[in-house]
């Protein structure tokens, strides 16, 4: 029985909000506390949140580690197992840890300019988390056995190809071998060969896709490989009784604010190829229902714009021009009409390189240009858009005067990295600084909006529930007599998450399986 449980249960007592609200117009101490995610908070970058290490920081208090008390790994045991006098004792100095310390993080908290996000976006969120882990979502098993039979005739035939051209069999899976095959049996240019042997990585086999048709094969093979493993099979041993998988969303891991889930992880089934996207046929509404969904519309790209106030990059987005299109003929100097496909593929390249503070290098990679042409593209993207360049300097500027960078709602991301004596250290620090204001920001958007939705639909009365949540994307499972009902809910309810100095947009859809939202 965790946090999540009890908050769920508190608010399905229709006592929590109302209780919550009572105690912020009061000032009043909050009527439930999250010590772990207080912590997070305030330190987002440590990996996890042991109450020994919490106690410690902000309770002045020794406390055994839970290895100590309940074992690890596979020799770990439930609460019941500990001996009666030791369990009554830890739990005695727990409470105590968890009282002390939720006074102290309630007061940083406060310091820090994060009460705010934590009682009125993050303690909330944690009630909409447990419900969608409860609710989980239908996987249809025989579809990802059909997929893994079609997968695995799709390896042997790979294989097969990858043999006839390396004139033998070998074990594709392993980097010694198939460095020996492709280096010193076929002769292709290699970089310098190290201890452990030839390197075989992703990025040196792309280099040398254009020397020998064997590494299209084998990056066709690997991308099929992990697809079978990690999804058509891996997702099988998580399908539940209730048909259903049901996801753990991990509030406090990543350093952006980001959620993350695990067991399985399904914010990374991918989408950008055809047969990446079909593992999410078999995620399927139940009966009587449909999936609603909504996705926003380039919300980074949304906030650079009202996070700079650059004149020509807001009015684009308030006349709902197509940005790229916006920007390649504002970058190659060409009549907006006149664009061609080409130049918008590459302006959307620099416009979201742009988000992440790429270098011309790194831009020269993405968009297989030489370096030099890569940075003229960079610099005429800031002589065109030059508050757009005032605030990453900006921003880089201030996360090395504080330690850490702010988003809009005030969560902080400390950057140690901007100290390094290291100048590749130092530049990726850099990189975090212009980029942490926001992916930061994007983060607390979607969880705003998710609070939004999961009152919404109880407040109309809707049957329906949040089931999914992938980066910018909600998924709702409800009932087909309810569903375009919801969908104007669920846009409304995002669009309306916060209001920018350009229009948050959300792309929406009703479909039967997840594969048909795009």
């Amino acid at each position: 029985y965790d946090f999540k449980c009890f908050l769920h249960d508190f608010y399905q007592n229709g006592q929590f909000f109302t209780k919550m609200e009572q105690a912020a117009s009061k000032g009043e101490a909050l009527p439930v506390f999250d010590v772990p995610l207080a912590a997070y908070l305030l330190e987002p970058n440590e990996s996890n949140y042991p109450l020994e290490q919490i106690g410690y920081q902000y309770a002045d208090a020794s406390l055994p580690a839970e290895e100590e008390i309940f074992g690890k790994g596979k020799s770990r045991i439930g609460i019941a197992g500990v001996d009666k006098d030791r369990r009554q004792e830890y739990l005695t100095e727990a409470a105590e840890v968890l009282w002390r310390s939720s006074r102290v993080l309630t007061e940083k908290l406060k310091a820090n300019h994060l009460f705010d996000l934590y009682a009125g976006v993050e303690l909330p969120l944690t009630v909409v988390l447990k419900a969608m882990e409860t609710a989980g979502v239908q996987t249809n098993a025989n579809a990802l056995l059909d997929y893994s039979r079609m997968l695995g005739e799709q390896i042997e035939a790979l294989e097969n190809k990858i043999y006839g051209y390396a004139g033998r069999e070998f074990n594709i899976n392993s980097p010694k071998q198939l460095g020996e095959v492709l280096f010193e049996d076929l002769k292709l240019k290699s970089p310098k060969k190290g201890k452990t042997g030839y390197s075989t990585a992703a990025d040196i086999l792309e280099k040398l896709k254009k020397d020998h048709p064997i590494i299209e094969y084998i990056l066709e093979y690997r991308a099929a490989s992990k697809l079978k493993s990690t999804y058509a099979d891996g997702l099988l041993d998580y399908i539940q009784k209730d048909d259903r998988i049901h996801t753990t969303y991990m509030q406090t891991v990543t350093g952006t604010g980001r959620l993350s889930s695990i067991d399985p992880n399904l914010q990374n089934i991918p989408i950008r190829t055809r047969e990446g996207r079909e593992i999410r046929k078999a995620f399927v509404a139940k009966e009587g229902c449909s999936f609603v969904g909504a996705d926003y519309s380039q919300i980074e790209l949304r906030l650079l714009a009202h996070l700079s106030e650059d004149e020509i990059f807001v009015q684009a987005y308030r006349d709902n021009l197509d940005i790229h299109r916006m920007t390649a003929a504002q970058v190659f100097h060409t009549p907006f009409a006149e664009v061609t496909d080409l130049q918008r593929r590459n302006a959307k390249a620099v416009n979201f390189g742009i988000v992440y503070g790429i270098s011309d290098y790194g831009l020269s990679q993405d968009l297989g240009i030489p370096v030099k042409e890569a940075k003229e593209y960079i610099e005429n993207y800031f002589i065109k858009y030059p508050k757009v360049k005032a605030f990453l300097d900006r921003s880089v500027t201030e996360a090395k005067e504080k330690g850490y960078s702010v988003t809009m709602f005030g969560r902080i991301r400390p950057i140690p990295e901007l100290k390094s004596s290291q100048y590749m250290t130092r530049s990726f620090g850099e990189r975090i600084a212009m980029n942490a204001p926001i992916q930061g920001a994007a983060a607390d958007i979607i969880k705003i909006a998710m609070n939004r939705v999961y009152a919404a639909l109880k407040r109309e009365e809707i049957k329906g529930r949040i089931v999914l949540q992938v980066h910018d994307e909600l998924i709702l499972e409800v009932s087909d007599a309810d569903a375009e009902r919801a969908r104007g809910l669920l846009v409304r309810e995002m669009e309306q998450a916060v209001q920018l100095k350009v229009p948050l947009i959300a792309d929406s859809y009703i479909v039967k399986n997840w594969f048909d939202a795009k």
